[in-house]
């Protein structure tokens, strides 16, 4: 199962083009596992943390009890993953409510993701978005509430772009 899930991942590498380039301010929205509608446009003002992630994938398995701590703990944050896989909503709610996790998960089509994201070259793949609604960083790999902290606080500390 997971030479398919890695095979598709890399026919959609082949065959997207990124659409972050080209936006300034992404659009996300998507429904999380417990039906709640999540815009990402409704979360100005805060630092939005957008988490592709798998069922299968170890990193991402790991980051999720610290992503979730760290969604609790700071009133400027927002943490939403997207499970990036082909399983049952149903069978992901019930992943989801045995880790525990409090944060929005949705599940994303692996055959058409969010238009102004770029596919997944591997999971976890991290964006973060800034108060504004832009593209701050991306984080490729496994990624800690402390890297994420350490972001935060220095692109806040930047002069604003004229």
């Amino acid at each position: 199962m997971r030479i398919v899930q890695c095979s598709l991942l890399a026919v959609f590498l082949v065959l997207s083009a990124s659409v972050f380039a080209s936006k300034e301010m992404p659009k996300l929205q998507v429904t999380t596992t417990e039906g709640v509608e999540f815009d990402l446009a409704a979360q100005r003002g805060k630092w939005v943390v957008v988490n592709f992630w798998a069922t299968w994938c170890a990193p991402c398995l790991k980051e999720m009890p610290d992503f979730d701590q760290f969604d609790r703990a700071r009133d400027d944050v927002v943490v939403i993953g997207l499970a990036f896989e082909e399983i049952e909503a149903a069978e992901l709610k019930a992943f989801v409510a045995a880790r525990k996790v409090a944060y929005p998960i949705a599940l994303v089509d692996v055959y058409q993701p969010p238009a102004d994201f770029d596919v997944p070259r591997g999971l976890p793949t991290t964006y973060l978005i800034d108060p504004e609604g832009k593209l701050a960083e991306k984080f490729l790999g496994p990624i800690t509430s402390a890297d994420l902290t350490r972001t935060i606080a220095a692109l806040s500390e930047m002069p604003a772009k004229p």
